[in-house]
């Protein structure tokens, strides 16, 4: 087949969620012709608003808005001695597909890391002394300080319409907020979303025990909100479907509500779907790239011509475009030499289901990150060296959906049947969750690299992820569970049921955890350590730009996209003000 060369263009952007719809307007607006290319189909809010009706088992159970594994499969195993198998069913993790990504099915909790979690090997090498945590641990900082990526932080909570309750703003604590968040330099842009039953209860439970509550940080937006961008974002209706599914209301901010109305009517951008990505075509030096290779809609073979490329799809496959394109070492596990890959992250779940005969918690009038969490539990807030593990976790209690097929029933009850229907008549309504979303930590033999035995649709090898729990992150867990179980103590459900996991226990895929994977092709100050700069530009080939979760050296116990956003803001504000000027390395190795 012929391939078929496309006109050049300033920047070509692989990917249009989150990340490549900030990187395509910001670029866009300094006036560079910018043209976007997205695996999956286009996706306008007119296919999902009101009157269409909400589909639980559409979305939810078969995954409307996802991306299927029969398009972009993993093969996974636990250690280098087995032969990884591919998914053939998204479990713990479910990649979003289409414009706006994961953006468009993400529960919009938006909330930073701390100024620890920023620089965790800084507060290891003077929190921890040697031999406590595993030989085999792999800690990095990210590489710059919180005075740098904060404006940017909140340059992303303007554009999101962030909403919840500020706890440290320039140094004082303010009542009410997370006094352990670095410092603000303004406050949050709305407040806060409305308390639920649960998260009243869970406040007064976790403050009478010590802990520092306060309500979840919110990107479903509890006012109207008007972006720096002139989009306008609805306030919030409280209708109970977020977690995996598209907004029915305009009301959660998403590449779609918060960038793409303003994006798609600028003259000098341009997208095409259905146009899957398979190399990055580099110059004979290999020191830059010269375009990009995509099979469109109808399979052809095309060559899109860019002097900037960037690659923004979800983390694992920006991981396996760099792999296929031979941007970067791949990573040895054996000799630790090589970049791209290595410090492959996920995280663990767990915790509690607490029922109450005599309280109604009206579960269908929620938002997806209505609940309140506290951050006590994190690194450098608790004796962490003193308990013999690294991390942490935020607790919260969280009525993030009324959807009946996910309504919790007392353990016995049977999963179908006249059985199963009176259970969900007796029980809906009656039950609240205490839950934790945890740190992991990145380890020597935990990678990304290409399967030599399994290939997709066009004939290229899958991407192969080597992960297990270490005995750090089931410590952890351990110490959760005592935590947690001392918060249901003190809320005397009639019943309740826990699940973390126990010493011993090995990953399992079947059972969803989040979409927060993180790491294979991280930022860093060292190119023997880290495949990019500071400003996600590859140390090797220095037109090429990879923002994305895959940028992180490990995951902290916050939601990835507030950084995501972040990190993504600040490396575009460095093209417009460095690399167009000068066009080269930003950092020198």
């Amino acid at each position: 087949m012929a391939q078929v060369t496309k006109k050049e263009v300033d920047v070509i952007v692989c990917g249009l969620g989150w990340a490549g719809s900030l990187m395509s307007i910001e670029l866009a607006l300094a006036g560079l012709e910018v043209r976007a290319l997205e695996r999956g189909g286009d996706r306008d809010y007119d296919e999902f608003a009101y009157p269409k009706p909400a589909d639980e088992y559409a979305y939810a159970v078969r995954n409307k808005v996802f991306a299927t594994p029969a398009e972009v499969a993993v093969t996974v195993r636990y250690n280098t001695s087995q032969t990884a198998l591919p998914t053939r069913k998204w479990g713990a993790f479910a990649p979003g597909t289409g414009v706006g990504g994961a953006g468009m099915h993400w529960t919009a909790v938006l909330i930073r890391p701390t100024p620890t979690d920023i620089k965790l090997k800084t507060y290891v090498d003077e929190a921890y002394k040697p031999g406590i945590l595993q030989e085999d641990m792999r800690v990095m900082d990210f590489p710059f300080t919180w005075d740098e990526i904060e404006p940017y932080y909140y340059k992303f909570e303007l554009i999101c319409g962030q909403s919840g309750n500020t706890g440290n703003l320039r140094g004082q604590i303010l009542e009410g907020g997370d006094p352990f968040e670095g410092p603000r330099s303004e406050p949050y842009p709305l407040p806060a979303l409305d308390d639920t039953l649960n998260n009243v209860m869970f406040k007064e439970a976790a403050t009478k025990l010590g802990y520092h509550p306060f309500p979840n940080p919110s990107a479903c937006v509890s006012r109207a909100w008007k972006n720096p961008y002139g989009n306008q974002i609805a306030p919030c209706n409280y209708c109970g479907y977020c977690s995996k599914y598209p907004c029915l209301n305009y009301s959660k901010a998403s590449p779609q509500t918060a960038v793409m109305d303003s994006l798609k009517r600028m003259p000098n951008f341009s997208y095409e779907v259905h146009a899957e990505v398979i190399k990055v075509v580099l110059n004979d030096d290999k020191k830059t790239a010269k375009g990009v290779i995509y099979i469109d809609a109808q399979g052809n073979e095309c060559f899109q011509p860019a002097k900037i490329v960037v690659l923004s799809s979800f983390q694992l496959y920006n991981v396996r475009l760099m792999l296929l394109s031979g941007i970067g070492k791949p990573y040895n596990p054996i000799t630790e030499e090589g970049v791209v890959g290595r410090n492959y992250a996920f995280l663990s779940n767990g915790g509690a289901t607490l029922f109450f005969k005599d309280k109604n918690f009206n579960p269908y009038a929620t938002a997806g990150a209505t609940g309140q969490m506290f951050n006590d539990i994190s690194p450098g807030n608790f004796d962490g060296p003193a308990l013999g593990f690294l991390g942490g976790a935020k607790i919260h209690s969280s009525q993030a959906t009324g959807t009946p097929i996910s309504t919790a029933l007392p353990k016995g009850t049977p999963t179908w049947g006249m059985g199963y229907k009176q259970g969900l008549e007796e029980w809906y309504g009656h039950s609240m969750k205490i839950s934790i979303t945890t740190t992991c930590q990145s380890y020597r033999d935990i990678y990304l690299d290409l399967d030599p035995n399994y290939n997709d649709h066009h004939g290229l090898p899958l991407l192969r992820m080597t992960f297990n729990w270490k005995e750090n992150e089931l410590k952890l867990q351990q110490h959760l569970k005592g935590i947690v179980g001392n918060i249901t103590k003190e809320l005397n459900p009639d019943s309740s049921s826990m699940s973390f996991l126990p010493m011993g226990a090995d990953f399992d895929l079947t059972k969803y955890v989040s979409t927060h994977n993180v790491g294979g092709a991280v930022m860093g100050d060292n190119p023997k350590t880290s495949a990019l700069n500071k400003y996600l530009q590859s140390w090797d080939v220095h037109n090429v730009f990879v923002p994305g979760g895959n940028a992180f050296p490990q995951n902290f116990q916050a939601n990835p996209t507030d950084t995501i956003g972040a990190i993504t803001l600040m490396a575009a504000q460095a093209i417009k003000d460095h690399y167009l000027k000068n066009p080269g390395p930003l950092v020198q190795a």
